[in-house]
Parts: C-alpha cells; structure tokens; sequence
C-alpha cells in the first residue's frame, strides 16, 4: 500500500493579498505643485485701478497695450484683424461719445440699399449656365435693364444654330457623336477648328470632318434582333428583360446566307456599351428590333422628322367594314393629335397589314380598339428597306454594310 502526502500552500491574509496587490509608490516630482494644498487665488484686475487706454489708428505694439486688450473681456477682435477691436471706430470711446441725432431722410448706414430705379437692383433672374455660349458673368450686369440691354447687344447671335444641330441636321452624325468630336478638335468651320462645345454658326457654313472621326465612327454596330414576345425594348421594368440581355454570341445568327465569313464581325463587349434601340416594340409583341451605336441611324429612325416606314403583320378578332378600314387608313386620333395617314389592308381573313410613319405607344393595339378590333397577335416584319427575312426567334444579326434603311 503506497501513501501519498499532500502539501497544503498556506493561505494569504486579507492583509497580505492587500499588501502585495497595491500600486508602487510615485516619488514626488518637484516641478509639479502639491495637488492636497489649496491652490492661491488669481488676481483680480478693478476697473478702477486700471489705467485709462488711449486709442488710435494704429495701435502701440508693446506690453502694456498688450495686457490692456487682454483684460478687456467684454470685447474681441474681428476675425480679420484691422487694428481696431469689434465695435470700434475711430471716436476715442464710444460709451462716452454723445449720440448724434439721425437727420430725417438720410441714411447713415455704411452701405446704402440699392435704388429700385438703378439697373443693378435685383428684378430680373440671374441667367446661368451660358458659358459655352460666350457669356461672361463677371464682367455682365447680372439684374434689371441693364442686364437685358447687355444680353441683347451680346457678340452671341442666338438666332443661328449651335454647330452640334447643324451636324446632325445634315446627317453627319447625332448631337452626342458632334460634342465629342468637337471637344477632340475633329471639326472645321469655314477652315477654322472649333473646339467650344455650344458654338454657334451659319446654317450654310462649311464643315469638315476629321477622318479619325470617321473612323471611330464606323467602329459603331448596329445590331437587327428577333424580339420574342416577354421582353421590353428598352430598359427592364416589372420583372421583365430587356430585349439586349439576348444580344449575346450564343445568339448570333450564323446561318445568315447573306453572311460573309471572310468579313464577318466577331463579338466584342465594347458592342454593347451605348447599345439602344431604335423603335419601341411592345411586350406582347415580336418582330424586328433595331439596337444601335450609331446616332446618325437612330434619328433616321425615331428623329422628330423621321419617315421611315414601318410595317406590321396584326391579327385581329371582331368584324370591321369599309368605313372602320378607311378610318384606320386616315381618320383617327390620339392624345388629342391627329395621326399621320397610315396603309391598312386586309392580309388574309383574319389577319391586317399596317404600314405606318410614326411610332406612338401601342398605337396599332389602340387603333383597332376604336374601330371594334381586338389584337391577338402582333409581329413587326420591315423598317425601311430592311427586312425581318428568316431570321429566327430570338437571334440577332449584324446590319450589313449593302444594307440601308
């Protein structure tokens, strides 16, 4: 049998536990004061006893001046020093100064109020935002007759157009494309660069274009998707995709027999940066969408003065008779606008062909409403000289450079 001695550590007191657990003792610094003792007092400066301080223009720069501006509570300093303390002017003392009656009808505030009659009094908004225009804000009254007097005999004719409308006007390119290559310095006017974006100019002037512009332009895509029903032309809205999400190389269309292998593009992202389309189609409709980089092909298409025709293949229900077709051809309005004279026929027993000139929401869909129509199906087959041909369902194919609209 083994026996085993356990040795007990002997117990420390409170005592002891206090004792080895208490801070080391600082020694006493000599430069610092003894924090148990009472601190003296501070002097206390009397009104009385403090001499009377002489003011001037420019104050003495010595002690006793210094120490009189110090116990002067009741003042301070401006935030731009001027020698003089807030409040003063150059009388000696103000409390003392008698006042001075104010004198009926005259104004003795440092800065009068402006006179309604003067022509910088402020009746007139202040004009901003016309720097590109040449319009200097400093040096032009900003208010009243004489700001309008000065816009009026500005260098700047306001009646000419700007030089970006004048380019996409003739068809060189959109507004977008002529800002940048202005601000690039790819524009000549009548010989010279212009490089101000806002410039404005003769309507016959003559332009030049820079061929780094043209190249840089002919890098632009233009894409012809096969929209299937369930997809937004434009930007994605109520859960639903839009229409370039299908843009993608798995969906190109290689089977095209106009295709030319040896000149064909391949797919690079850079295609899809500024990538919009050109026509709205709607959600329950398919057929033809144009998406492009290009401006010049998207104000041919959607432009204010565009008359690019487009044509529709539209089922329908219901019964309609010469005089319901004539009015679909010309008759009709929407939102209070007269619409442009459109061909309607009769394609088969149940299906119509709308050739339109303009584009406004869901206006076949609304058209044939009026007229005791229900649409059952819609499917855009041509814009312009381009047609939808065998492309399929949801595929896409470049714009061919044959090809025009």
């Amino acid at each position: 049998m083994t026996t085993i001695k356990i040795t007990k550590k002997p117990t420390e007191t409170a005592t002891e536990k206090t004792v080895a657990k208490k801070a080391p003792v600082r020694r006493a610094d000599p430069a610092k004061r003894d924090r148990t003792k009472t601190p003296p007092p501070k002097p206390v400066f009397k009104e009385e006893t403090r001499a009377p301080k002489e003011h001037s223009a420019q104050p003495q720069r010595n002690n006793e001046n210094k120490n009189a501006v110090k116990s002067d509570g009741a003042r301070q300093r401006n935030h731009r020093f001027d020698g003089k303390l807030h409040g003063e002017v150059n009388a000696p003392n103000l409390t003392n100064a008698p006042k001075q009656p104010k004198s009926q009808g005259v104004d003795t505030r440092t800065t009068p109020r402006p006179d309604k009659n003067e022509p910088q009094y402020r009746q007139a908004p202040r004009r901003g935002g016309k720097v590109r225009d040449g319009y200097d804000s400093v040096n032009t009254p900003q208010y009243g007759a004489a700001a309008k007097a000065a816009y009026k005999s500005s260098p700047v004719n306001v009646e000419q157009p700007r030089l970006s409308k004048v380019m996409a006007d003739r068809g060189l390119c959109s507004r977008r494309e002529a800002d940048e290559w202005i601000s690039n310095g790819w524009v000549k006017v009548n010989g010279e660069i212009v490089e101000t974006l806002g410039t404005r100019i003769s309507p016959d002037a003559d332009i030049i274009i820079s061929s780094y512009a043209h190249e840089v332009q002919a890098e632009n895509v233009t894409i012809l998707l096969h929209k299937p029903v369930g997809y937004v032309s434009g930007q994605a809205e109520d859960g639903y995709q839009p229409a370039v999400v299908l843009v993608h190389p798995d969906n190109e269309w290689l089977d095209d027999p106009a295709r030319n292998p040896q000149n064909a593009k391949e797919f690079q992202r850079r295609f899809l940066r500024g990538l919009a389309p050109s026509g709205r189609l709607d959600i329950d409709s398919t057929g033809l969408l144009v998406l492009t980089q290009d401006g010049r092909i998207a104000r041919q298409l959607i432009g204010e003065d565009s008359t690019v025709e487009k044509e529709y293949l539209v089922r329908v229900e219901g019964t309609l008779d010469d005089a319901g077709l004539k009015r679909l051809n010309f008759g009709l309005s929407l939102d209070g606008e007269k619409l442009k004279p459109a061909k309607v026929s009769w394609q088969n027993e149940d299906q119509l062909r709308f050739v339109l000139r303009e584009g406004k929401k869901r206006q076949i869909r609304r058209m044939c409403e009026m007229v005791g129509l229900h649409v059952v199906g819609l499917k855009r087959v041509r814009i312009g000289s381009v047609n939808l041909g065998k492309l399929p369902l949801g595929q896409w194919r470049y714009l061919r450079n044959d090809e025009r609209f």
